[in-house]
């Protein structure tokens, strides 16, 4: 793309470095971290050495205070990579965990862990969605009682990325028992070895083969009071201002990844032959790759726009910053999850036999993708969110 009004130069130099830091460190051993099942610490260190994990985070702490077109760089970029698995490793990483460190954490809390999860020598995770709670996050069921200095967990979390993993888990329980729907949730810094804390199973994904994803069990698990993440019985509107980041992240990531598709396939179609030709002389595949150009330059620069307004508003998202911007980001979630899906469809397509074989980028591509209309909240539900502000 040429100069975009809303980026500056930091902004493309940014670009730049991550995407010679994809071709160079992911690229080349993304297929065996595919068959590893996860994604290395060493990378989300040398992330961290560069200055990439703390990139909207205080300079106090070795970040770069950057804003969310920054955060939107750095998802298409992970996104291009072709490796969703790793791209959401770190995205959930230093975009939809370590935020609620940094949006609720006291002085402490950032003095103790800031800096590591900043480096990359602290990874994280954020455990919200239970095996009958997804995106609707008031019908959660973990449960945290206050007994002396110390709060017990109990409850099983499903479906964590970075799960078996992480050092850090930010954990949403309810610390009320007696209220109803989304009222009387609480957060906690949950750290690996709390007593009664454990990973259970390892899940076995169709796609984000590369990310390691895990049942979390909490059996009478302790952790100190100085655990709470923000105000006890608040941690619902924690929950819901980091969503609005996380489904910016996602949209931006689908953006990325429905792009780099694009491009390999233009590429294929314009060597292989077929009828005497190559496939790129039927009209046919010709306009309907146009078609989908166009549909992926529209979510980029909703994607862009969404991200523009909340750096306007200095964090949130709405239309002239006045507004909380739910639904200009569920419109990014809604759309750029569907439409990836749409992209790569017709990518595997025009790869024919070729786009069917398990060594082939868009093979791989297509299974990753599955999961954008299903993660960070269903496409059916963000249309409902964007449906009552309509």
């Amino acid at each position: 793309m040429t100069a975009h009004p809303y980026f500056s130069a930091q902004h493309e130099e940014l670009r730049a470095q991550l995407r010679r830091f994809v071709k160079e460190q992911i690229q080349p051993r993304g297929p065996a971290w595919e068959i590893a099942g996860e994604t290395p610490r060493s990378l989300l260190k040398s992330l961290g050495d560069l200055g990439f994990l703390g990139i909207r985070y205080p300079q106090d702490y070795g970040g770069s205070a950057l804003d969310q077109l920054a955060t939107v760089v750095l998802a298409e970029e992970l996104g291009r990579s072709t490796f969703g698995g790793v791209a959401i490793t770190v995205l959930v990483h230093s975009d939809m965990a370590s935020p609620h460190l940094v949006n609720a954490g006291n002085a402490a809390q950032l003095a103790k862990y800031l800096p590591g999860v900043i480096s990359g020598d602290l990874l994280t995770a954020v455990a919200l969605t239970e095996p009958d709670a997804g995106s609707d996050v008031a019908g959660l069921k973990t449960r945290a009682r206050l007994a002396g200095d110390h709060w017990i967990l109990n409850g099983t979390k499903m479906f964590i990325t970075n799960g078996l993993n992480a050092d850090l888990y930010f954990v949403a329980a309810r610390t009320d028992p007696q209220a109803k729907g989304s009222r009387g949730l609480t957060m906690f810094a949950v750290e690996r070895d709390a007593p009664g804390f454990s990973r259970g199973r390892k899940l076995d994904k169709f796609g984000w083969r590369s990310s390691d994803t895990a049942q979390l069990i909490f059996e009478d698990c302790r952790v100190p009071r100085e655990a709470v993440l923000g105000e006890v019985n608040q941690g619902f509107y924690a929950i819901m201002r980091n969503f609005q980041n996380e489904r910016l992240v996602m949209g931006a990531m689908a953006m990325g990844e429905a792009q780099k598709a694009l491009e390999i396939t233009l590429d294929y179609v314009k060597q292989r032959k077929a009828f005497g030709g190559v496939l790129w002389d039927k009209q046919a595949i010709r306009q309907r790759l146009a078609q989908r150009q166009a549909q992926v330059l529209a979510g980029r620069q909703l994607v862009y726009h969404a991200a523009w307004l909340a750096a306007q508003s200095g964090g949130g998202s709405g239309e002239g910053g006045g507004g909380d911007g739910v639904k200009e980001v569920s419109m990014v979630k809604a759309y750029c999850g569907d439409l990836v899906n749409q992209v790569l469809y017709d990518c595997q397509q025009f790869h024919g036999g070729v786009g069917y074989l398990k060594d082939s980028t868009i093979e791989r591509m297509v299974r990753d993708a599955r999961i954008h209309s299903l993660g960070g909240g269903a496409t059916e539900v963000m249309l409902e969110e964007v449906a009552k502000r309509l």
